[in-house]
């Protein structure tokens, strides 16, 4: 069996590629990938593995953003530490979700069902089985305003209304195309998944932009990109190397 594991902590992948062995040492491990990108560039360089686990949270971006980018025909063994992506998951050829700390025997468990899939199925066949046995995916609805403290008054922001998010001192705050900046009550991780991908891009850990705030695109040192956006930052808004090249592709979208 060809295994391919995306996970950022090296620890931890470490430790599930030795639990694979002990289950069976015949597992060969093509390699750990810490990052969507890295990812991205894998896949579409070699032949699908066998099998995939995947880690939802990686260092650059939620696990979910590879299969915007890349054809995935592989069947997916998730691991995360958290619960909420269940259903998600299982709408991108998801076999079966493990929270972390992975336990062995649900590990085993979920090798099991993989067999059980490949023993009845060709190879040929699994890609059309797992999108005969996962949900239909619904039409995505984003989020189109926010309800925001303005003082000791309430007020609806329109997804129209905003420039750009950003994480300043441990708060995530709205910013509006006049200035004005709101505290919202939701991390840039889940800002991401809640607004509309073609309108809204991370380019960084601290930043998620509207297209229409990026005013200006300089290209920065070591191969990043600096942002001048509208209304203006208050700090230099670099886009990551390994977010450069997909930041490129979604601008020409």
């Amino acid at each position: 069996m060809r295994v391919l594991i995306i996970e950022d902590e090296n620890l931890t992948a470490r430790r599930l590629e030795g639990q694979l062995r002990k289950y069976d040492p015949s597992i060969e491990v093509l390699e750990r990938l810490p990052s969507v990108a890295s990812a991205v560039q894998w896949l579409r360089q070699h032949p699908a593995p066998d099998l995939i686990f995947l880690d939802i949270h990686l260092e650059d971006d939620l696990g979910f953003r590879i299969f915007e980018q890349v054809q995935v025909s592989a069947p997916i063994i998730f691991t995360t530490a958290y619960d909420e992506y269940m259903v998600q998951a299982f709408k991108v050829n998801g076999i079966d979700y493990l929270l972390k700390p992975i336990n062995y025997e649900e590990l085993t468990a979920a090798l099991a069902k993989y067999q059980r899939l490949r023993q009845h199925f060709t190879p040929t066949d699994l890609p059309a089985l797992l999108r005969l046995v996962s949900p239909a995916a619904p039409a995505p609805e984003y989020k189109d305003r926010f309800l925001v403290s303005v003082g000791t008054k309430l007020r609806s922001v329109d997804t129209q209304e905003v420039a750009y998010f950003c994480f300043e001192e441990g708060a995530t705050l709205l910013v509006t195309r006049p200035g004005q900046r709101l505290a919202v009550d939701y991390s840039l991780d889940k800002l991401g998944q809640l607004l509309n991908p073609r309108q809204f891009f991370r380019v960084n850990r601290q930043y998620l932009v509207s297209l229409s705030a990026i005013d200006t695109i300089h290209h920065h040192s070591a191969g990043r990109l600096e942002l001048e956006l509208q209304p203006a930052a208050r700090q230099p808004v670099l886009v990551s190397v390994d977010r450069a090249s997909e930041f490129k592709e979604w601008l020409g979208r």
